[in-house]
Parts: C-alpha cells; sequence; structure tokens
C-alpha cells in the first residue's frame, strides 16, 4: 500500500489518526450538552438540540476547531470541561510503534491538526506523544483549516516538504481532497477514526484500520 522508499515527510491529523475520535465524539455530543444543562437549568435534550445545531452550521470552518470561539459563543469553560474527562483520551493501536518506525527510518514526523492549541496541549500532556515529532503544527497559528487548500503552503513555510515525496494520513477526506488538489502524492484515510462509531466510507482513498497495516517502514531511497 505505501512505498516508504518513496517517501520522506510524514504529516499526520491527531484527532481521528493518532487519538481515537471516540473522545471528541463523547465530548460534543454527550458530556457538553450535560453540562451545558446543569450550568444553564436546561433540559437535557434541548441542550444537545442547541448545542449540536450550532456546530453543524460551523462545520469544517476554524471555529469549529476553536475552543475559545465556543467558550465564548456557549458561556462556558469548554476547555476546563474537556479537562474533566480527559482521561478517555486514548490513542488508536499501534500508535507509539508506527511513530517509533518512522523515527527510526528516518522520516520527518510532523503532526499537522485542525485542533486549538488548547486541546493540543491537553492531549499530548496526556499521551506524552510530543516528542515523538519534528514539529507540531495547529492550523490555528495562521488561521486556515486543513479543508482550505491554501493550508498546504503555510504548513510548508513552517516545515518545508516535497508533496511528491510526502503521505499524509488524515481522517477527514475533505481534508485529504484539499491536499491531493495541493499535489501532495500519497494519501490515506483511516476506516474506523471513532472507535465506537461503525466504519466509514472513505469514497477514493487508501484507507487502513490499524497502523500495523503499513509496517514495515523502510528508509527513503539514497538514505
Amino acid at each position: 500500500m505505501i512505498d516508504w522508499t518513496k517517501i520522506d515527510t510524514v504529516l499526520l491529523d491527531m484527532d481521528g489518526t493518532l487519538l481515537d475520535l471516540n473522545f471528541d465524539n463523547y465530548f460534543w455530543l454527550e458530556y457538553l450538552p450535560a453540562r451545558y444543562a446543569e450550568e444553564f437549568k436546561l433540559q437535557a435534550d434541548e441542550a444537545k438540540t442547541m448545542i449540536n445545531q450550532k456546530t453543524q452550521a460551523l462545520e469544517g470552518t476554524l471555529e469549529w476547531y476553536s475552543t475559545t470561539y465556543w467558550t465564548e459563543a456557549l458561556g462556558i469553560d469548554v476547555v476546563a470541561l474537556k479537562h474533566e474527562v480527559r482521561h478517555l483520551v486514548t490513542e488508536m493501536p499501534f500508535c507509539h510503534e508506527f511513530l517509533d518506525g518512522l523515527k527510526e527510518a528516518e522520516k520527518n514526523i510532523v503532526m499537522v491538526t485542525n485542533a486549538h492549541h488548547d486541546s493540543l496541549n491537553l492531549k499530548m500532556d496526556k499521551t506524552g506523544l510530543a516528542h515523538k515529532f519534528d514539529k507540531l503544527i495547529t492550523v490555528h497559528e495562521f488561521s486556515l483549516p486543513k479543508e482550505n487548500i491554501k493550508c498546504w503552503s503555510e504548513v510548508q513555510k513552517l516545515h518545508p516538504f516535497d508533496p511528491q515525496r510526502t503521505l499524509l494520513v488524515d481522517d477527514n477526506l475533505n481534508v485529504l481532497k484539499s491536499a491531493e488538489l495541493y499535489g501532495i502524492s500519497h494519501l490515506l484515510a483511516i476506516y474506523q477514526p471513532d472507535s465506537k462509531a461503525p466504519k466509514k466510507d472513505v469514497e477514493h482513498f487508501q484507507a487502513i484500520h490499524t497502523f500495523d497495516e503499513i509496517f514495515p517502514i523502510k528508509k527513503s531511497a539514497g538514505k
């Protein structure tokens, strides 16, 4: 599936790729609405419907991913609430082995996430994964979500890479499509970003269930 000798740089998403998306789905669909209902004396279903409508209206935008935006929009400290359930943050199977294999094969390893700095810091503190990357990039540094093709030129400024010799692994199909349009040659989707949700349709993209499917990782040609 992957010819590792043709890849120098690996761009990796966080939520739904390296980390189980179940944490985020549970937080936004269950925990936040419940705590919001408790705070503002609402019925649980009423709070869930209201928050779902607000989030769905902004899906794919920078605001959708911003904890600062939602804290202000909802009038409740979203970051503090995430910390209340941080114990539920978990890595995908073979996540550590995959990152260690990339490093051993001397690949450039870069996280590119739509998550806000607050969420990135929380999850890196919980998992201890940060030291495994050459660079951690959140798109809030340049205010363009990965769904926007212009995002990738900003990523290149922060960590130069050759699109022809780069692999992007991401669970978001719209992100993969923007990267495809930008010219990133090697693209890989995730079949089941949320371990408690059904397998998803990945359209025309190659995909994996777990990272062990693309072992062993070999050094690039010429290295």
